[in-house]
């Protein structure tokens, strides 16, 4: 795979400049090319327009910094943008850790869920109460793994903030005593209850906990050396990592009821429902780099193996990206979404039904499009210093941006 750094016009425009003013450390970086770079697999002319999004989010303080990685048959364009968050002018790096949020999901809980389907020890279609008989009771009999893999449960969308709770098992008492609100298989709702649940499946089953387990099965296998839950206790510096959340002022409403005024969740996760697990949970938790995230796509790309190394059957990567939903659902794999209504910004509007991926609250996406080979990653902290900051849009530039830097924009013009 080859990286090379950002290519600028020949007029720098007023919104670059800005952009440098903004912290766009690398985006104002001299630019070079490598000598003897064969013939590109990405439209190099679309990069500025990317560059260009990034830093007007920025200049507009939908996020302090983030890291782009774009990829298509090995011809890779990343880039870090901004700083680390609005009082800390430390410039984003490439290797910056980021709170993937709800990546988790597809960077961990479902891919060891498969894993351990592929090792005869689960059944995807085995009912949730054959794991956990204690979860029999407000109609969740039938829900399946395969509906909780596809948010087809019938569950609520999260825990209880309150009574006040702490700790696993106070988190899987409480989804298991969730109960449903429609029956299972007939409504698509996205919970977070589905995949701490999943998540807890993983640890019954493997007899390891979920962060052991997915660090030993996927990451040390996969080389993602900076990917994993819990970044402060396995030694990751707390200066790489981007802060998100800053605890809310007296008197204002917030989720993040825990935190104290003035305090920075920097290393410890975002997600409410996975700090009061103590930072691991199957619906949130992993910490990763743009350059592991896009390891973890390439693996995909090429059927669950990566530089000789297996780590999913091509079987469990097709359950993972293509359509597994019921009848009549909006489509997303054991996973990955493919059509659900959250798929459709982080999409765009050139890339086709049946490419895929996953968004993160943090301001995290990565999107995957087998018919191109091609795939984007967006790691950022949108966050902070609050979650009041919406950048739908620039989702859905990037998304298009780069479907055209693919050439799909080029195929449809044709």
């Amino acid at each position: 795979m080859r990286m090379f750094p950002i290519r600028l016009p020949r007029q720098r425009s007023t919104l670059l400049a800005l952009a440098c003013i903004a912290g766009l450390a690398a985006a104002c970086a001299t630019p070079r090319t490598p000598p003897g770079r064969p013939a590109a697999a990405l439209d190099a002319s679309t990069f500025p327009a990317i560059d260009a999004a990034i830093g007007q989010a920025i200049a507009g303080r939908k996020l302090p910094g983030a890291v782009f990685h774009l990829e298509r048959d090995g011809d890779a364009y990343e880039q870090a943008y901004g700083t680390l968050s609005y009082d800390d002018a430390t410039p984003v790096r490439r290797d910056t850790v980021f709170d993937a949020a709800s990546l988790t999901k597809v960077l961990a809980t479902a891919p060891a869920v498969l894993m351990l389907a592929e090792e005869g020890k689960l059944d995807l279609d085995a009912r949730l109460v054959d794991v956990f008989p204690e979860c029999a009771n407000g109609g969740k009999d039938a829900i399946t793994i395969r509906h909780l893999l596809t948010h087809s449960s019938g569950l609520p969308s999260g825990l209880p903030a309150r009574p006040a709770w702490h700790g696993d098992a106070a988190g899987h008492v409480l989804a298991c005593t969730s109960a449903v609100t429609q029956a299972p298989g007939t409504l698509l709702r996205y919970s977070d209850i589905n995949y701490v649940l999943l998540g807890q499946i993983v640890q019954r089953v493997s007899g390891m906990p979920l962060e052991a387990f997915v660090r030993t099965r996927l990451y040390e296998p996969l080389g993602m050396r900076d990917t994993g839950y819990l970044p402060l206790r396995r030694g990751v510096a707390r200066a790489v990592i981007a802060p998100t959340q800053k605890g809310p002022q007296p008197g204002t409403a917030s989720a993040h009821t825990d935190l104290t005024p003035g305090q920075v969740l920097q290393g410890i996760v975002h997600d409410p429902t996975a700090r009061r697990m103590d930072g691991v949970a199957g619906s949130a938790g992993v910490f990763a780099t743009a350059h592991d995230v896009a390891r973890f796509a390439r693996m995909v790309l090429r059927n669950g193996e990566l530089d000789g190394v297996r780590v999913l059957s091509p079987r469990s990567v097709q359950l993972l990206t293509t359509a597994q939903s019921p009848p009549g659902l909006a489509l997303r794999g054991m996973g990955m979404d493919i059509d659900s209504p959250y798929a459709v910004r982080p999409r765009g509007t050139l890339y086709p039904v049946g490419s895929f991926g996953h968004t993160g609250f943090t301001g995290c996406v990565l999107w995957i499009d087998p018919g191109s080979r091609s795939f984007y990653v967006l790691l950022s902290n949108r966050v902070y210093p609050d979650d009041a900051s919406r950048m739908l849009e620039l989702y859905t530039a990037l998304g298009t941006l780069a479907a055209r830097a693919a050439g799909i924009g080029a195929a449809v013009a044709e």
